[in-house]
């Protein structure tokens, strides 16, 4: 009957440690849920204007980019681990010609701005490592601005519609 005991509490002491230590990873997916727009833009040491304007939204586990005239580019899984020093974020890609394919990236967020810096213009090179995309680094570095109101993507299934309130 003690063992039972014994084993019941080291049973409870641990499911509570591990749902502890859980928290923070599930908590960074929760700070990037929602809708954000690319105000900055990086790759390979140049300004990459024309991904300015682009939204990157998420929601749960799904993330879907569109471009500034609402064309969907990507869409897939994302997966978050916020327990490592910078963050790091996956874009696993699921469907088009990227099908299956992984942007290994990092990520954080301040307020309502959230800076990504992966590898999506050469998925030969590994995650980066610090927030820059020198010249030959093969990663784009993007500044993102939480959308607010009209700007703000809800989504269903990752159906997009557009909050006019």
């Amino acid at each position: 009957m003690q063992r039972r005991t014994s084993a019941l509490c080291w049973s409870i002491i641990s499911t509570g440690l591990f749902l502890t230590c859980a928290l923070p990873a599930k908590a960074a997916e929760t700070t990037v849920q929602g809708t954000w727009i690319a105000t900055k833009a990086e790759q390979d040491g140049k300004a990459a204007d024309d991904l300015v304007g682009h939204r990157l939204s998420f929601n749960g586990n799904r993330f879907e980019i569109r471009s500034k005239d609402d064309k969907p580019l990507y869409a897939g899984t994302v997966q978050i681990n916020s327990s490592t020093k910078p963050a790091t974020i996956d874009f696993q890609q699921k469907k088009g010609a990227l099908k299956g394919k992984v942007w290994k990236g990092i990520y954080v967020v301040d307020g309502d701005t959230l800076t990504t810096c992966d590898n999506a213009p050469n998925l030969k090179k590994g995650r980066p490592a610090a927030f820059e995309a020198k010249s030959g680094s093969g990663y784009v570095l993007i500044t993102f601005k939480r959308a607010k109101h009209r700007d703000a993507w809800i989504y269903s299934s990752l159906t997009v519609v557009t909050y006019l309130g």
